[in-house]
């Protein structure tokens, strides 16, 4: 076998972590998958893959190895394609980060309507909500909010802003006094995001002028699905994206709090991130356009 299919095969092999599924994606017998494998591992004169009845992964030594491929084999399918100016259907694996809660309600549709354009590529999706470095992780390309963003190789994309709301129990505001203005506010504890990712105040606009409210709190965290589950306990008043609350407006087991007053900043950019390279391989490609027009749309009709 050539030495560019067997870099194609190792990749894979890693990838679906199975020589039955690299073997069947290439139209390849097993043990002619096995043999690539071997000779490719002769050639390098290491061990690349750990073999079990149950799994393979990579060994430590591969872990570069594999990195390596995946760029050279990237850039060698965009630059063919570059070449011969053809549109050829993505296929490959596309390995995704994605902020969980940022994404709620958003993600699913995307990743459905990307899946039936391009059947061919197939999805590894991680969810998170800590920061990533897509570079040093081997991800294709994030759906993130700026706080995760730990490495300075990329291009960023504004895809939409995720507005946040004032939420709380209709015991909690019963028990504590329902805020006539934003002054009261100061009177009442709140479950914000962690002060190390958005700070622990909130701004309203009072015609010409601004009000800024140092939050109280007993909790916070870096999950506004935590908090929006101590909220319903009674633990305060959630500054959450309104999203993830949708349901529980609408049954009633929250409750707009000041919702005819202007936050100054009530909302996070969703952004789009991914490699600075030159060439970057059709899947990625083909994801950031339909990324691009699925945003684009009305939300009515994503």
């Amino acid at each position: 076998m050539e030495y560019i299919d067997s870099l194609r095969v190792f990749r894979s092999v890693v990838e679906f972590k199975s020589f039955t599924r690299a073997a069947d994606t290439h139209g390849l017998a097993r043990p002619v998958v096995s043999r690539a494998i071997a000779e490719l591992e002769a050639r390098v004169g290491c061990r690349l893959l750990n073999r079990t009845t149950r799994q393979v992964s990579l060994t430590e030594a591969a872990e570069r190895f594999y990195e390596g491929c995946v760029r050279i084999l990237d850039d060698l399918d965009a630059l063919e394609a570059n070449v011969a100016n053809q549109t050829r259907e993505p296929e490959g694996v596309l390995r995704l980060v994605a902020h969980t809660t940022a994404t709620m309600n958003r993600l699913v549709p995307l990743i459905a309507g990307f899946k039936r354009a391009h059947p061919k590529v197939t999805l590894d999706v991680t969810l998170t909500e800590r920061p990533v470095d897509l570079v040093a992780e081997g991800y294709d390309l994030g759906v993130i909010v700026p706080y995760m963003l730990t490495s300075e190789t990329t291009i960023i994309r504004l895809l939409d802003r995720v507005r946040f709301v004032l939420v709380a129990t209709p015991a909690y505001l019963s028990a504590s006094s329902t805020p006539q203005h934003p002054s009261d506010l100061t009177d009442h504890l709140f479950v914000p995001i962690s002060p190390s990712i958005r700070r622990a105040t909130i701004a309203f606009r009072i015609g010409s002028e601004e009000l800024t409210i140092p939050l109280r709190f007993d909790v916070s965290s870096n999950s506004p699905a935590f908090n929006r589950e101590m909220v319903l306990q009674g633990f305060g008043i959630g500054v959450v994206p309104d999203a993830i609350v949708e349901s529980e407006l609408a049954s009633g087991k929250l409750v707009r709090v000041l919702p005819e007053c202007q936050m100054v900043d009530d909302g996070i950019e969703l952004q789009l991130a991914y490699s600075n390279r030159t060439l970057l391989p059709a899947k990625v490609r083909a994801f950031i356009d339909y990324a691009a027009a699925f945003f684009e749309a009305p939300a009515a009709l994503r």
